[in-house]
């Protein structure tokens, strides 16, 4: 399959995108994390622990998203 991304909307290339997640998602136990992954989760577990981690709102960062791509 070949996409011609020069020729796609933003609009149309993040609909894609989410086609492709929701796609994958349906199969999450087929696909391994990689091994590097649970060092990487460890250390930010370790950091929240520690206080050093600041959380966002999810709702106003998606928001902060679509307004950066318009």
């Amino acid at each position: 399959m070949v996409l011609q991304l020069d020729q796609m909307t933003t609009r149309d290339k993040i609909r894609a995108m989410e086609l492709l997640w929701d796609d994958l998602c349906k199969h999450a136990n087929a696909v391994a994390s990689p091994s590097w992954h649970k060092d990487i989760l460890a250390q930010r577990e370790k950091s929240v622990a520690k206080g050093k981690e600041k959380f966002n709102d999810w709702d106003g960062e998606k928001e902060r998203i679509r307004k950066s791509c318009k």
